[in-house]
């Protein structure tokens, strides 16, 4: 297991306190609020120790409040349906008394389709060209922010490999459309379930980037105030979030401090395995 100074399964590891309730424990970072991420992987974890047999399927969440990450976070689980062959869960998390986040987790029991595809993976660059090596040796790495550095220096449960560098010194991206590999630093046990709820984690990462990539910036420019407001992810072909996928992401639209951003996910092998949707609030500081 890794020694990661944010061990991702201590994340998800939850303790259950009642039947339909659990408590989660943020990391120690120097973070002022909770990562999304981490609220979005700990409710579904939640959520599927109240499911038997059948594994997720699609989430649909809200982000309501900033979580405090000196405190721990309540998980309330309602049991909507359990039907012959799908289940439906809403999970509320609650910091002070008040809710924090709300998501519905839809659950699947495995069945055959007489339709089966998907788009193609875009061609880009595998991960072993964008280790910190091979980045070290491009001039522009010395001259690279520090926050991107951090990407291939620092501890930290998922491990990040962006392709398009250039946007991080200012270069303009006209679609939007972005790729970063991610996968997580420590091996994982073979639970299918929790490989969704690594990868529903790791999703949260880099996904507003998308809108900063037009313009030139970033979301870590001190101008600006990035927040998700809501975040859904569907799946759709078995993988392991230990393993390299490559996050494709792009934003189709934004206007009134507020940005829609995509983001489909692919094994090296080119396998389609989940689709993601998040719109953010992007809005410049005043003054």
């Amino acid at each position: 297991m890794s020694k990661s100074l944010i061990d991702l399964i201590s994340i998800l590891d939850l303790e259950q306190l009642e039947v339909n309730l659990f408590r989660g424990n943020s990391p120690k970072t120097s973070w002022q609020r909770v990562f999304g991420g981490q609220v979005i992987g700990q409710a579904m974890v939640a959520a599927c120790r109240t499911v038997e047999g059948r594994l997720p399927h699609s989430l649909h969440c809200y982000f309501i409040l900033p979580g405090d990450p000196q405190i721990p976070i309540i998980y309330q689980v309602e049991r909507l349906r359990d039907g012959k062959s799908y289940s439906t869960r809403r999970v509320t998390a609650i910091q002070h008394g008040n809710a924090i986040f709300s998501i519905m987790v839809s659950f699947h029991a495995e069945e055959e389709s007489a339709f089966d595809h998907q788009d193609k993976m875009p061609d880009v660059p595998p991960p072993e060209k964008l280790t910190a090596e091979e980045v070290a040796k491009q001039p522009m790495f010395k001259e690279m922010p520090e926050f991107i550095r951090r990407y291939y220096e620092s501890d930290r449960p998922i491990e990040l490999r962006p392709v398009e560098l250039g946007r991080y010194f200012g270069q303009k991206i006209d679609d939007g459309r972005i790729h970063v590999w991610i996968k997580t630093a420590a091996k994982l046990p073979d639970d299918p379930a929790l490989h969704m709820c690594a990868l529903a984690y790791a999703s949260d990462f880099s996904l507003l980037d998308a809108i900063m990539a037009r313009y030139g910036r970033t979301l870590f420019d001190k101008r600006m105030m990035p927040a998700s407001l809501d975040h859904a992810m569907w799946f759709h072909r078995p993988f392991r979030a230990d393993e390299w996928l490559l996050y494709a992401q792009d934003s189709p639209s934004a206007r009134g401090g507020r940005g829609l951003t995509r983001g489909s996910i692919f094994k090296p092998d080119g396998t389609l395995v989940a689709s993601v949707a998040q719109e953010g609030s992007v809005r410049e500081r005043k003054g």
